[in-house]
């Protein structure tokens, strides 16, 4: 079983985003969740992230999650919105550093590439991030499944 944890600031927008999209392509084997480094937990997903997904045929009732010990041992990859993401997951919990990548930087694009916070933006804002998400989650999926099939 292959548990990939994505990661923001609030787990209202890009990571639930993340996690729905992915969560939506229904790989066998794979189970996802999501969290923010400066989450409040209980909170819904933002009305243009949930309206975004809505559009692209994917319902959620997320509630976001503070980034947690127990999150941190559960998975085998973070996925971090931002380097500066990734820099507070391994400042937090150093023992996860070998398994923590920005999504852009183990997707094989800009290595220190961020994806840009939507909130407060107009949906236009957050289709666009869909979409970069979506193709990233793409690109990550055909690595991932090359290690399964080059590890066998």
């Amino acid at each position: 079983m292959t548990r990939i944890l994505f990661v923001c600031t609030g787990n209202t927008c890009r990571s639930p985003m993340a996690e729905a999209i992915l969560r939506e392509m229904g790989i066998q084997g794979l189970e996802v969740r999501s969290a923010g480094v400066f989450a409040q937990d209980g909170s819904a997903a933002s009305r243009n992230t949930i309206d975004v997904l809505k559009e692209q045929g994917i319902e959620s009732d997320h509630r976001s999650s503070m980034l947690t010990d127990e999150l941190i041992n559960w998975t085998n990859y973070i996925f971090t919105m931002t380097n500066g993401h990734k820099e507070s997951v391994i400042r937090m919990y150093p023992h996860a550093a070998d398994k923590t990548f920005t999504l852009k930087e183990f997707a094989g694009k800009e290595a220190d590439g961020d994806i840009s916070d939507p909130f407060g933006g107009p949906i236009e804002v957050y289709r666009e991030t869909y979409t970069e998400i979506h193709s990233l989650i793409t690109e990550i999926i055909h690595k991932l499944k090359g290690e399964d099939s080059g590890g066998a």
